[in-house]
């Protein structure tokens, strides 16, 4: 099994034993993910669903972290819509795939690095990972389905703890939510993301499937839809009083000031 070229520098495709890794290799920016790196985790995702020796596929972050979520100097050049393009391709694919989606997560897990985690099958975290959700403290709204899928697993109290205060939470959170389904000593993770793939490989393909199509079959329609809302209101929110001045504040490095803005 040969993959092909990715069409990032900063996505990396590793293959062999049925499975093919995606990795996420920008340390520089603590693995932050472009409309470039958006279309090389599509173009992976693609083959390893086309490729019938893939029987698995991993997302994983290169140098100690998962991703700290989208590039912020790509959200001020625009193009960030959620209902198309790459970041509304990648979203789309990670509905839509069909064969077992493993994660390892360590480091940061920020953004969309969290609410992709809601997609995947089984997520293997370091104890040391810190996860965020800071949608609304960027003056924005949750994406990835989250506004659907995260109460449907914790309750709505939960969630508003974690997508309306964006406030950053420890691995025990994560898996007590069910983001997460093992928190390993950070030299541990990687050998169990081996065991439970290597397990994955070697079970009857089609039964993995269809046990997976059937899980998720009752939750479709309303993800689209709720995906669907997350996305209009996202790319609305883009241009807001609010996104601009916590975009300016990033920058800056200052803290935002929302009370003049209604």
């Amino acid at each position: 099994m040969q993959p092909p070229a990715s069409s990032s520098p900063h996505i990396r495709f590793e293959a062999g034993d049925g499975v093919l890794d995606l990795m996420i290799d920008r340390p520089e920016r603590k693995n932050a993910l472009s409309r470039a790196m958006y279309s090389a985790l599509v173009q992976g995702m693609e083959f390893a669903a086309a490729e019938p020796a893939v029987r698995v596929l991993r997302i994983r972050g290169a140098g100690g972290t998962f991703t700290s979520g989208n590039d912020l100097r790509d959200f001020q050049e625009g193009g960030f819509a959620l209902d198309g393009g790459p970041v509304g391709a990648f979203l789309a694919a990670l509905v839509g795939f069909e064969k077992p989606l493993v994660a390892a997560v360590s480091g940061h897990a920020i953004g969309i690095g969290t609410t992709m985690l809601l997609h995947c099958d089984l997520v293997v975290a370091a104890d040391t990972t810190t996860f965020r959700m800071p949608f609304v403290s960027l003056g924005l709204v949750p994406e990835a389905g989250s506004s659907l899928l995260l109460p449907a697993m914790v309750g709505h109290r939960k969630a508003a703890r974690l997508l309306m205060l964006a406030e950053p939470f420890d691995a025990a959170t994560a898996l007590d939510c069910g983001i997460v389904g093992e928190v390993l000593p950070e030299s541990a993770v990687e050998p169990r993301l081996d065991e439970l793939s290597r397990t994955l490989v070697h079970l009857p393909a089609g039964a993995l499937r269809q046990t997976k199509k059937m899980m998720k079959a009752a939750q479709r329609e309303p993800l689209m839809a709720a995906m669907a809302v997350e996305g209009q209101e996202f790319l609305s929110r883009l241009g807001s009083p609010e996104a601009m001045e916590a975009f300016m504040a990033f920058f800056q490095k200052r803290a935002p000031d929302f009370r003049s803005i209604d």
